[in-house]
């Protein structure tokens, strides 16, 4: 059984302006998947919940054996907070999004955690964020 760790990152250069999310995913410390997605115009809160979004419809698609347990790591307090029920969401479109990634993790049918971490321990998923809005950015 598997025991994946999913880092994910998010940011925008303006808040709301051009938005990518990052995300690296691992079993045990092997390295199964990262990857970086530009998504045109957001706020950095919606690019951290749509990093999230992307790591479990990816694992969905993907991940055929059977999990035990997904450990998301994110560097953003709002995002972690208001997945784990304890902070209110205020912005309609983050509400969305979170019921959305609620939904498909009961449908996986795997235990899980989302757990605040420092920023230094989320360089890699920070570099695919960058990755993906400088490619983007250059090629307008």
């Amino acid at each position: 059984m598997l025991n994946l760790k999913i880092f994910t990152d998010g940011g925008s250069r303006g808040n709301p302006g051009e938005a990518a999310y990052g995300v690296i995913i691992s079993d045990q410390d092997k390295k199964l998947i990262e990857f970086g997605v530009y998504i045109g115009i957001a706020t950095n809160n919606e690019a951290e919940y749509r990093g999230v979004l992307a790591a479990i419809k990816w694992i969905e698609e993907n991940v055929k054996e059977k999990i035990d347990f997904l450990d998301f790591k994110m560097d953003s307090m709002l995002v972690c907070q208001q997945l784990k029920g304890l902070w209110k969401i205020k912005n309609l479109n983050l509400k969305v999004i979170n019921e959305e990634i609620k939904l498909k993790l009961l449908k996986l049918a795997v235990k899980y955690s989302f757990t605040h971490v420092p920023r230094e321990q989320n360089k890699e998923a920070d570099r695919m964020v960058n990755a993906a809005l400088d490619s983007k950015i250059k090629s307008l």
